[in-house]
This record gives structure tokens, sequence and C-alpha cells, in this order.
């Protein structure tokens, strides 16, 4: 094995270090492990149907299928991105990249929904430990002049996974490679795990641990745990009736949640390290991101989780047809997120817009809702459903993250992560349960009652932006 040059030839003094030699190798394995990672998160929104044929379990299970991996997910990136300063952000990019091909390997051979679920966990825990290195290695290895285009290339990258992810999944559930059925969209996951490991012990930099920092086990613990108690009844309420510890356990995960806020103000009032810092909230630009993020990403992701329910279970399009007709969604969304890179000064009310242009698109849709129905005759209405979504998710970030102080910003970054994550678990969960809860045997009409709450919830989204800054330079502290 070559051994990775971590100590590149120095400019002269006055220019200070050269780059790191390997930098731009080293970033395409930085996109390779979030590509995987990301074309994982969705693939069981196509083949979760052929998985329940073939594994058996309840309608529930094509719900945990989702719900599962990101909630591990959620529970790792708030102690990933924090590992990876302890002990090194390489170390754990390995680490993570590693578990989680061994996780594809466990979904690959699950023999029942409950392995399957198990496995996801296994999947999402260590997606949570690779993904979060990239920024800071990103931001160790690129020079300010550089770093902006090294970022950009996230976009399209991520935009072009966001397309061809389902088709591909659909593609490998149909084409049954070998005798694998569905089990292939987790074993090609083996060839390209295994390479971008060997390209990350060639290329990616050596990093210094920075041992003073402290891990907030008992912090990710209670977030975890609040986050599952909202979850779980969710997902299982409506196959057992809606029993009375399904409100119970909900109701117990406003008391854990405002137990972690507790706990974090005293770990920081004795000098601590937080898993979220408690100045955090006292930014309206942060508080109304959270809001504003969570309601967003369950809208968005559980109306793709439908969509493809829908066109499977109601049209019974295959997995490769039903991944074909939502290429029109993400186009959209691409279309949007470039939209905003024109138009980023106008801040807030791209935001607004695409939740307006979003609303429109997911009323056209339901609108068409029927057995003539097909994948041209949808794409309008996905299409702008996805310019929508672009307009909404193109400035999020940056206008969420407004008034963070420099000290706060990992905390800041990594919370909201957290937060998508959150917000695509309940997205699952809440309209999953709308969705079966209402089939009675016509899919059609179960799809058209899913979509107006999700049309509902993109208007919640219109309103909950007003609680944002206008523009990103804006002052958002307390007293604004």
């Amino acid at each position: 094995m070559t051994t990775l040059d971590t100590h590149p030839v120095q400019a002269p003094e006055a220019a200070g270090p050269a780059p790191y030699r390997w930098r731009w190798p080293a970033l395409f394995v930085i996109l390779a492990g979030s590509v995987m990672e990301l074309l994982d998160a969705t693939v069981t929104n196509i083949a979760g149907p052929t998985m329940r044929a073939d594994l058996g379990g309840g309608t529930s299970m094509i719900q945990w299928l989702g719900a599962a991996y990101t909630l591990a997910m959620t529970a790792g990136l708030l102690t990933g991105g924090r590992l990876g300063d302890i002990v090194g952000r390489r170390r754990m990019f390995l680490i993570g990249a590693t578990g989680f091909v061994v996780g594809s390997l466990l979904c690959a051979v699950s023999f029942s929904p409950e392995t399957v679920i198990a496995a996801r966990v296994v999947q999402g825990l260590f997606g949570a430990a690779m993904v979060p290195q990239g920024l800071g290695m990103m931001r160790e290895m690129f020079p300010p002049t550089e770093l902006r285009a090294a970022l950009g290339m996230f976009g399209p990258v991520m935009g072009l996974s966001a397309i061809g992810g389902p088709i591909l999944a659909g593609w490998l559930a149909d084409a049954d490679l070998l005798g694998t059925g569905w089990r292939m969209i987790f074993l090609i996951n083996l060839p390209v795990g295994l390479a971008t490991l060997a390209a990350a012990l060639r290329f990616l930099p050596a990093s210094r641990p920075a041992r003073s920092l402290t891990l907030d086990l008992p912090g990710a613990a209670l977030a975890s745990l609040g986050a599952l108690l909202v979850v779980f009844p969710l997902v299982q309420g409506r196959e057992y009736g809606w029993p009375a510890w399904a409100f119970a356990m909900m109701a117990a995960s406003a008391a854990v949640f405002a137990l972690f806020g507790r706990y974090e103000s005293r770990r920081a009032g004795r000098g601590r390290d937080p898993l979220v810092a408690p100045s955090l909230f006292r930014k309206r630009s942060f508080v109304g991101g959270l809001f504003t993020g969570t309601i967003y990403f369950a809208a968005f992701t559980g109306f793709g989780l439908v969509f493809n329910l829908y066109t499977q279970l109601g049209l019974g399009y295959s997995p490769l047809k039903a991944g074909l007709a939502g290429i029109p969604l993400s186009a959209g969304m691409i279309v949007g997120m470039g939209l905003v890179q024109a138009l980023r000064g106008h801040g807030r009310r791209l935001l607004h817009a695409g939740a307006l242009i979003m609303t429109a698109g997911v009323v056209a849709l339901l609108l068409l809702l029927g057995a003539e129905a097909g994948p041209w005759q949808f794409a309008p209405a996905l299409l702008v459903t996805g310019v929508g979504s672009g307009l909404i998710m193109g400035p999020y970030f940056e206008i969420a993250l407004a008034g963070v102080e420099p000290h706060e910003m990992g905390s800041a970054s990594g919370t909201l992560t957290a937060l998508q994550q959150v917000g695509a678990a309940l997205g699952v969960a809440l309209l999953g349960t709308v969705f079966f809860g209402a089939t009675g045997g016509d899919p059609t009409a179960a799809a058209r009652q899913t979509f107006w709450v999700v049309a509902g919830m993109v208007a919640l989204t219109f309103l909950a932006g007003f609680l944002l800054p206008r523009r990103t330079g804006e002052d958002t502290g307390p007293g604004h």
C-alpha cells in the first residue's frame, strides 16, 4: 500500500504553505462517499414494495426501511462530526465507509423485515460517521481561492445522483442480475465502497486530532431518544389501532427534548462542550430555520415516498418505470437551485416563492391522479414541484445560518443537517401513515388525500418562512 504524503512541499514563507498536493483526487473520494450515502437514503422508496413482497411484513415495513436509516443517520450525525475532530477526520471517514459497506452487505443478505431494518440502522450509523468529515477535510485541503469551486461541485453531483438514484434502483430491482433481485441495490455498494476505501487510503489527508474536545454522549442519547419517541408511534400506531401508548410516547418526546435542552445548557455552563450550543436558540434565524426546515424536509421526503408507492401500488408501474417517472421532480429541483444562484440577493423571498410554486405543483399533480394518467401527464406538475422545492432548499441553509457566530458554526451546521434527517424520518412516518391508513382498496384516493396534506405542509413552510431574516446579512439577534 502506498503511504499517503501528508507533508506537502512548502512554498516560500511569504506565500504560506502550499495547498495539499492531492486535494482534487481527495475531493472526488469525498464526493463518492456522499453519493453512495445519498443513493442508499432513497433506494428503498423505489424498491420498498418489491422488498416487502419478498420478505413479508406489514405496510409499516416500507416506512421503516427509510425511517430506520434516517433516524440512525440523525443519531450518528450528532456525534460523527465531533468524533472526526477528536480522532481525526480521515480515520473516521475510513471507519464510516467500511461500516457502510458492511451494512450494505447485511442488507443484501437479510431474510426478514427485522433483519433488513436492523441492517439499515447499521448503514445509517456508519454513513453518519463518514459524511460529516468531508467539509472539514475540504477546508483543510483547499486554499480560499479554490474552496468555493470545490464546494460548488456538490450541487451538480448531488443533483445528478438524485436523478440517477431512483433509476438505478428501479433498473437493478427489475433486472434481477444473477438472480439477486432487489438485493443488488445493496450489493452494488461493495465494489463501489471498496474502491472508495482504496482511494481514501491513498488520497485523503491525515488530520491532527483535537484531543481537548470531549464527546457529549448523554446529549446525543437524549436527542436520539426524543426523535425515536415521535417517529415510532407514527409508523406503528396505525397498525396497532392507535393505542394509548402511541400518544403517550409522542407526549414523552416533548419532555425528553426539554430535558435535552436543560442538560445542554448546564453542560455549557460548566465549561464543557455541548452537543448543541445553547446560544443558538437565542437567534431568530436559527430557531426559524428549525421550524421551517422540519416542515419542508418532512413534506418533500414524504411526498417522494408516496408518489413512488402510488405509481407502483396504484398504477402497477415496475420499479424502473416508477424511477423514470420521478425524473422531472429531480430535474426541476436542479433548475430551482440554479435559479437561486442567479437570484441570491432576494433572500427570504426566494424561499416564499418556492413554497408557493411547490404548493401549486402538488395541487396540480393530485388533480391528475387516476388510472388514465401516465408519466408524461405527471411530468409538468412534478417539474413545477421540483422547481419550487429547489427554490426553498437553495437559500435555506444560508439564511438559517445568518447571524451564527464563527465559534457556533460547527454546532449550528451539524444541528441543521441532523434536523434534515429528522424531518425526513417524520415525513416518511407521517405521510406514509396517511397513505396506508386511507388506502381502503383505492390507492388513487389515498394518494389524493395524502397530497392534500403535503400541500398543507408546504403552505405551513411558507408561513414559517416569516421567522427567517429577509436577507443573510440581516441582524437576527433576540431584539430583532
